[in-house]
């Protein structure tokens, strides 16, 4: 099941907001942190779900499985990568999961992560140093650093581990950090594994639908993305990326389900698996059925690729389009932002951190001033902001409070405007004089 196939483009801009079922009265300026999706794609998500619930078995059992591999082979051509190394999850933090607790360790094995790992990623590995042998090693910085010292530092913490007398055994990294919103040299750090004989877990939660990605020529250990994000697939999907080198190691999904299959032992039985038997890897068939959940959002993927490819701009169609107009607003955004608010745009040396749809724009606040210097404070300024705009303005821009200054985070998309920012840069003037009136200390 697809949608129908229409040639026509569709304009990113004003034209392509008709696309999608976003309140008119809402500026949705944060699409970064749980995207949306067309209408187009909500017809195709309903229609599967109406399909489960007329003949439920005969869909779960026989039908889904082909949808599904269907979908597969869509997103593993957009990724460059085999069909058999791709799968899907519900989001970039189950696959995260899904890597760290399969992975054995040995007492002197350390995971690698750096200062701006998303949170639930830190918690899971805190989580296994808790409860295996393992150790993590944080490497600190603060952005904007450069892309060339941020894979120093790298370098480094291996040095330091090796020695230390122990192995750095993985790697965890991101394609785009979340907040603050900067891409990061994810394919020199990969490269770098490699040269170290470290396995990468890239948690590409920004990736897929955001920028480019080649996984064959990137060829990680481990890649999780989330197609709801940025790629129009409704929440939550994710493809979860393992070569067939190492699919031995992912031995079980979370929650463990029917396709795990037990080491051997004296004595050990057969194994039943309820569900039709399967001629494909051992890797793929434990992903086709992870319990009992709503799947329908896995088989949106190749109808959001199929929307994707009718959307246009300056000439370009499709990807080349997407990528194009999302990646000027993003720069141009920033630009006029800073520019109202009379502050900057994060940016690093080398001018890498805004190669993606985010820009980063320091507001106009002290922190000495607005929050006394204290950090608790500047945190319950940032949640002010966040609950404000969405009270008084009907609207969230994702805001963090880091390197000792408030910053908004701009995320652009194909149904946004200049004119849009425009508003925006208003609302962010507006609501810095509020803060600075003290109006977040009558919370």
């Amino acid at each position: 099941m697809t949608i129908k196939k229409d040639p026509a483009p569709i304009q990113c801009g004003a034209e392509a907001l008709k696309e999608f079922g976003l309140d008119p009265k809402y500026h949705n300026l944060n699409h970064g942190s749980f995207g949306t999706y067309p209408t187009s794609i909500r017809s195709v998500l309903r229609a599967y779900q109406d399909e489960v619930e007329a003949r439920p078995d005969k869909f779960i059992r026989y039908d889904y499985p082909k949808y599904l591999d269907a979908n597969r082979e869509a997103i593993a051509a957009y990724l460059h990568a085999p069909t058999s190394t791709c799968v899907f999850v519900p989001n970039a933090t189950t696959g995260i999961n899904t890597v760290l607790r399969n992975l054995t360790y040995s007492p002197n094995d350390v995971i690698i992560y750096f200062a701006t790992i998303y949170g639930a990623c830190e918690k899971t590995v805190t989580y296994i140093t808790e409860t295996t042998p393992a150790s993590s090693y944080k490497i600190e910085y603060t952005y904007p650093v450069s892309s060339s010292a941020l894979c120093s530092a790298f370098e480094d913490a291996i040095a330091a581990i090796k020695a230390a007398g122990k192995t750095p055994k993985l790697a965890i990294f991101d394609t785009i950090v979340s907040l603050p919103g900067v891409r990061m040299p994810f394919e020199r750090l990969t490269a770098l594994c490699k040269q170290h004989s470290i396995l990468s877990c890239l948690d590409a939660a920004h990736g897929v639908g955001h920028i480019p990605l080649d996984l064959g020529a990137l060829d990680p250990d481990f890649f999780v993305s989330n197609c709801h994000k940025w790629l129009f697939s409704p929440r939550g999907c994710a493809v979860f990326y393992v070569p067939e080198r190492n699919q031995h190691l992912m031995r079980s999904t979370l929650p463990t389900s029917h396709g795990f299959c037990p080491l051997p032992v004296e004595g050990g039985g057969f194994v039943n698996n309820p569900l039709p038997p399967s001629g494909k890897s051992a890797f793929v068939t434990n992903f086709e059925f992870m319990a009992t959940i709503d799947n329908s959002p896995y088989l949106c993927v190749e109808p959001a690729l199929e929307f994707r490819a009718r959307l246009a701009h300056g000439g370009e169609v499709g990807e080349e389009a997407i990528a194009a107009y999302c990646q000027q607003q993003a720069r141009e955004a920033g630009r006029l932002v800073a520019g109202k608010l009379g502050t900057e745009v994060m940016e690093n040396e080398e001018g890498e951190l805004g190669n993606c749809n985010f820009s980063n724009v320091r507001l106009p606040l002290e922190y000495a001033g607005v929050a006394g210097g204290v950090q608790a404070e500047a945190i319950k300024v940032a949640n002010w902001i966040a609950q404000t705009l969405v009270r008084d303005y009907d609207t969230f821009i994702a805001i963090i409070f880091y390197a000792d200054a408030w910053w908004v985070r701009l995320s652009a998309q194909v149904y946004l405007t200049m004119e849009d920012w425009e508003w925006a840069a208003k609302v962010l003037v507006e609501i810095s004089e509020r803060v600075s009136k003290g109006e977040w200390k009558e919370q």
